[in-house]
């Protein structure tokens, strides 16, 4: 298996959760937080520096702080959120050249967009069904689930649009889109294999020429 699968995903619909299965269905490897990890490590930053500035635009006095420390000797003039930022876009692409894998969120759909062995898939879902998710998760009521899902996916969409040239959640900026509420998880990631075994195998081009009876 070839495939690099970049899932963006709304707040509350499950695109955690169904890379996770996947990965484990397909047998390759996961990386949501575990990104962070990576990057920390092939860059020699601390790990808290991209969890402080994870999917977010803007930069805080905190990571600010913090960064000064590495900036004196590297890319000087550049934003500080853009060394970050620059130094995850890299673990990515080498994460991509080990092999199949399941990546979460992080612009990787953007980082590897030349790769002709990229499926993007955008995971969305009915609100009512990520405010009752997001309620049993973290224990909160439904309107504060719902003002954290609001929060959460302005924050993503925010750090998307930023750094990309493309628009979060618009179907013309993925391969694939798909209602988790239809399809439920199971069915999800199903379809997701489906569409991998139809990407590796070359058949997406053959049914776009059928010829009309």
């Amino acid at each position: 298996m070839k495939t690099i699968i970049t899932i963006g995903r709304e707040f509350g619909s499950g695109g955690h959760v169904i890379g996770k299965l996947l990965s484990e269905k397909l047998g390759i490897p996961f990386y949501d937080k575990e990104l962070l990890d990576r990057a920390a490590k092939d860059s020699g930053f601390c790990k808290e520096i991209f969890e402080n500035q994870d999917e977010r635009p803007t930069t805080s006095f905190l990571y600010s702080l913090v960064m000064d420390t590495y900036s004196s000797n590297i890319m000087n003039d550049m934003p500080l959120n853009q060394k970050v930022f620059l130094a995850q876009f890299d673990s990515i692409k080498k994460i991509a050249r080990e092999g199949a894998c399941v990546i979460i969120g992080r612009c990787a759909d953007y980082a590897l967009e030349e790769d002709p062995n990229v499926l993007s898939v955008f995971i969305h879902a009915e609100l009512d069904d990520r405010v009752k998710r997001i309620s049993n998760l973290y224990d909160l009521t439904p309107n504060k689930a719902r003002d954290r899902i609001r929060k959460n996916d302005k924050s993503r969409s925010s750090y998307y649009n930023y750094y990309t040239s493309k628009e979060w959640g618009a179907a013309e900026s993925y391969d694939l889109s798909v209602n988790s509420s239809k399809y439920g998880i199971e069915g999800t990631v199903n379809l997701l294999i489906q569409a991998i075994e139809i990407k590796e195998k070359g058949t997406a081009e053959k049914i776009y020429n059928v010829p009309e009876n």
